[in-house]
């Protein structure tokens, strides 16, 4: 077991020396937006409908298969399992192409996945330790550094996009009165989109490796619950809109447009969740602004709610209205609302629907819009086992505004992007998510690369392995 660990260890460390290299300057250029709770995976159960944004957003992709507790055996054997191995596959003959691919093979319903190993099985001082690591490729970018426009802005380079370690105890107040936290830490070419921009040489900032590399920290809060009430202190995701920072939370490898350019990704403050019954949570809080990390760089509330709606279909609506930003040249004091809705529905066992809306308004100190946004994303998704999901996703995103005046886009462009691709887990620890992306830019200026073409498309993915 010793060596288990000393030898994943080696391989990330070896990993981030590799991203070190790939560094070349400094990325001063600003992001405007970027986050989100609600999650296509919740707590490893895929395609739940009743997903909660405040449980949905870092979630480690997990099977259908829960992990073992950290219960005497899984303790002593020291790999979450349950005897077997971790890598034993049953039924379908035993192998990847066990009877062939249809017949006990890789599309076999029957090919079940053990418990996912795990670098620490149980609790270390009360906290769960893990983490993954995400290593990807795409041909064409979505930006470049001095104009970065969404992830995935290094092409055509095999890169170490998420080195994601996270230590959490989650506070339970089903007893009375109960403590729990969190803290994220992010390596890879997703950290410096993910970092906090809140006043210029934000501590946040000054952590980047190079032109594409850098160093961030997600979350980091407390938490405290009693009963069905809870509230976070401190920075935490946000729970507007569907996609999220981490890879393990998202079924394809790109995110939208709507989400990189009209979303929150963090906010600093408090946040309270409280349970009205089973079918429904409500959300209250109080933050500084967007992504404004530790800094008092805004004055805004953000709150919510998820329903239950059926067994089969459930909302979630997350806004934040207020101040946004002080600080930062680009968000030229900020202020405005946000408003995001998300349709969550199983129109089979293995079909799910998911349609996203957002609407995005603010204004500067002298009443200029800085952006004014429309977004609707749809999603299907098919499961077809444990190990195989096919997936589609359409958007519309309509942007105005100085802020997009100022990055060289027409007012009221309309960017169309058109996604499909799958995912595979190879194993309970490993995944795969290839795709291919399509944007269409009525325009001809929109969010591709500098050649401004009006369509491209675009091959990508990657794989994570969990820890």
């Amino acid at each position: 077991m010793k060596f288990s660990r000393l030898a994943l260890s080696a391989m990330i460390a070896s990993a981030c020396i590799s991203g070190t290299a790939f560094g070349q300057t400094n990325r001063t250029a600003p992001r405007y937006a970027p986050a989100t709770y609600y999650s296509y995976y919740d707590e490893g159960k895929t395609a739940a409908p009743a997903t909660s944004p405040s449980d949905g957003a870092a979630a480690p992709v997990a099977p259908a298969t829960a992990t073992a507790g950290c219960d005497k055996g899984a303790c002593d054997l020291g790999n979450g399992c349950d005897g077997n191995g971790c890598d034993s596959l049953c039924g379908g003959g035993g192998g990847l192409l066990g009877g062939g691919l249809l017949g006990g093979g890789l599309l076999d319903h029957n090919r079940c996945l053990d418990n996912p190993w795990k670098l620490f099985p149980c609790p270390i001082g009360g906290f769960t330790i893990g983490g993954w690591t995400a290593v990807g490729y795409h041909a064409y970018g979505n930006g470049t550094p001095a104009n970065p426009r969404s992830f995935n802005d290094y092409p055509r380079n095999v890169q170490l996009q998420q080195q994601w370690l996270y230590a959490e105890r989650k506070a339970n107040g089903a007893n009375g009165i109960d403590i729990g936290g969190r803290v994220d830490y992010l390596y890879g070419t997703d950290a410096p989109d993910t970092q906090a921009f809140g006043k210029p040489g934000h501590w946040d900032t000054n952590w980047d490796n190079g032109a594409y590399y850098g160093n961030a920290l997600p979350q980091l809060y407390g938490e405290v619950a009693m009963g069905d009430f809870s509230v976070k202190v401190g920075k935490f995701f946000t729970i507007i809109g569907n996609e999220v920072v981490a890879a393990t939370g998202n079924f394809f490898y790109s995110r939208q447009f709507t989400f990189y350019n009209a979303e929150p990704f963090t906010h600093t403050g408090a946040l309270t969740t409280y349970k009205l019954d089973d079918n429904t949570e409500v959300y209250n809080g109080w933050v500084t602004g967007w992504d404004s990390g530790f800094d008092n760089n805004g004055d805004a509330y953000l709150g919510g709610f998820k329903s239950t709606l059926t067994d089969t279909w459930s909302f979630v609506y997350g806004t934040c209205q207020g101040r946004f930003g002080e600080g930062a040249a680009t968000y030229a004091r900020e202020r405005g609302q946000i408003h995001s809705g998300i349709l969550t529905g199983k129109l089979s066992d293995k079909l799910t629907f998911i349609s996203q809306t957002d609407v995005l308004y603010t204004k500067d100190q002298n009443q200029n819009t800085l952006r004014n946004t429309f977004g609707n994303i749809n999603y299907l998704i098919y499961q077809v086992n444990d190990r195989w999901a096919f997936g589609q996703r359409f958007e519309w995103f309509n942007a105005g505004g100085q802020n997009f005046l100022t990055q060289g886009f027409l007012q009221n462009a309309d960017v169309y992007n058109y996604t499909a691709g799958f995912n595979y887990r190879a194993s309970s620890n490993l995944l795969f998510r290839p795709e291919c992306r399509w944007v269409w830019d009525k325009q001809g200026i929109g969010f591709n690369e500098p050649q401004h073409r009006w369509s491209q498309a675009a091959l990508g993915g990657d794989m994570i392995f969990t820890f």
